[in-house]
């Protein structure tokens, strides 16, 4: 059990990283597409060795298929586009905690698509995000509507990508999904990548690639065979700790005390709603 939090600790923090590699990456001029096709590359190059080591293999039904290419789309593609480009026009801090909006869409769609109750913790957190987004962009650092409207699409496409991934582990193991959600988000990447990267951006994509993608979800998927998801998800909250932290050490970010209030509420808020979401068995005590 206490392995299975060590992990997800691990995972998350290794994922607080992703705005620092796109940061750098950004300094050597290379675009949002291009960082995520050569994370999503080399990630894919990592997982060819490493699933025939599991024993897990590649095959898939072919109806599958047209369900990975939306999955892809949207959850690669996308979202790890939209976070990259939210991080190159305002700040990690920004684009970290915006992505934190996650829950209020995961609330909303699960009402729409799932019927799920609207219960008091829910309406409540969604008001904790909603002033907290507010708090963030208010204070002596705001941020463009250009930061705002794209910080928002990435909270809503993280969403996406985790209402997509519980369909996906029904059928096929983590790895397995995260193979073939890489591979076709590749395709749509392929169009709009920049094959000519600087000699010293390797080291960073080949870095991006390794520690918050490939360890980052392996750590987390062994960690959810021993804990809960939600409790896994409430660790997992100090993913946007990790990156504020980072950020203010290397780039010099910096929060104002009412920005810091408005990242509590946020962070706080996607805690309540995880939360929530576990029910301890009876006669549990």
């Amino acid at each position: 059990m206490r392995r299975g939090y060590l992990f997800v600790f691990l995972a998350a923090s290794m994922w607080g990283t992703l705005g620092i590699f796109a940061r750098y990456l950004d300094g050597f001029g290379l675009t949002p597409f291009t960082m995520v096709f050569y994370r999503v590359l080399f990630t894919l190059l990592l997982l060819m060795f490493y699933l025939p080591l599991r024993g897990t293999g590649f095959s898939i039904e072919r109806s599958r298929l047209k369900f990975y290419a939306l999955y892809g789309f949207f959850s690669i593609f996308l979202f790890y586009t939209l976070y990259f480009y939210t991080v190159t026009i305002s700040s990690v801090s920004f684009a970290v905690l915006l992505l934190y909006t996650a829950p209020v869409y995961s609330i909303i769609l699960g009402r729409l698509l799932f019927n799920e109750p609207l219960r008091g913790e829910k309406l409540t957190a969604l008001a904790m995000v909603t002033a907290g987004v507010f708090l963030v962009n208010q204070g002596g650092v705001s941020f463009s509507t250009k930061a705002l409207f794209f910080g928002f699409l990435t909270g809503l496409t993280y969403a996406l990508y985790g209402i997509l991934a519980k369909f996906a582990v029904r059928k096929e193991e983590p790895e397995k999904v995260l193979f073939y959600t890489l591979l076709f988000g590749m395709v749509y990447l392929l169009p709009f990548a920049d094959f000519h990267v600087p000699p010293g951006a390797v080291p960073y994509l080949f870095a991006l690639a390794l520690f918050p993608t490939f360890l980052g979800y392996i750590l987390y998927n062994h960690a959810l065979k021993e804990i809960e998801v939600s409790r896994a998800s409430i660790v997992a909250t100090v993913e946007p700790v990790v990156a504020i932290t980072l950020a203010f050490l290397l780039f010099g970010e910096s929060l104002t005390p009412q920005q810091l209030t408005g990242a509590a509420l946020i962070i706080g808020g996607s805690t309540l709603v995880h939360l929530k979401e576990y029910k301890p068995p009876e006669g549990a005590s």
